[in-house]
């Protein structure tokens, strides 16, 4: 979700920002509990659409959301800050910059990547980052990335203090492309930007919305685009 580095023992996050500090204030009124049980739907709808890998691959976990609700036999994760007390302690976790993580080659038939290329400083990382997946993936395998959609949020996009990068779905879909990727599926609009916007943190409300696509060009605002590895 964030650029930098944790390492045992002590802090060494990059300068000027402390991501620890940043995701406490940002979290501080969200209660855990309801965000899992929500999140354990939106999982399951982008589980089934990845076709249910079983080495999945979550290289900005956050507080793991995602990774704890799939039901994959190998789940890793990749992110700067230990979050130990979300995580389900069957994940393997790494805790360093995402561009320095050792990752086994053409290894994940899964990848999910949310809420973390807007992070990144520049659109070459961000190209960097892709082939870096890239390389992980197996043949055939899928990549989820989920992610607010500058075209549809530009008013809130920027109160996130650790947003560098204005992404729309047209350009995630050029970057999966561009570093290898054949894009199989585009949803520019689908689930809201928060958990404190118009979807109540519900795990019914949740379900129905997903499987209410007439409702996602209405309240969606952060894009899902789907890609497999194929041949370069």
């Amino acid at each position: 979700m964030t650029r930098g580095h944790r390492t045992a023992g002590r802090r060494d996050y990059p300068p000027g920002m402390n991501y620890e500090r940043l995701y406490e204030y940002r979290f501080r009124g969200v209660n855990q509990t309801s965000r899992q049980a929500v999140w354990t739907e939106i999982a399951s709808y982008i589980y089934a659409r990845m076709a249910k890998p079983q080495r999945v691959l979550d290289p900005a976990a956050g507080r793991c959301e995602f990774i704890n609700a799939v039901p994959a036999l190998e789940r890793w994760v990749v992110d700067v800050v230990d979050h130990a007390e979300f995580r389900d302690p069957d994940v393997k976790a790494i805790f360093c910059d995402f561009a320095e993580a050792d990752l086994p080659a053409s290894y994940f038939d899964g990848i999910f990547v949310s809420n973390f290329l807007e992070h990144l400083p520049t659109q070459e990382v961000v190209a960097s980052t892709l082939e870096k997946l890239y390389s992980c993936a197996e043949p055939g395998g899928t990549i989820a990335v989920l992610g607010p959609n500058f075209r549809y949020c530009s008013k809130d996009y920027f109160d996130c203090a650790d947003h560098t990068l204005a992404l729309t779905h047209v350009a995630v879909a050029e970057h999966l492309h561009a570093a290898g990727f054949e894009v199989s599926r585009i949803i520019p609009r689908f689930i809201p930007f928060s958990f404190r916007g118009v979807l109540p943190p519900s795990p019914a409300l949740t379900r129905l919305y997903l499987r209410t696509p007439a409702a996602w060009p209405i309240l969606g605002k952060q894009f899902l685009v789907l890609a497999t590895k194929g041949a370069r």
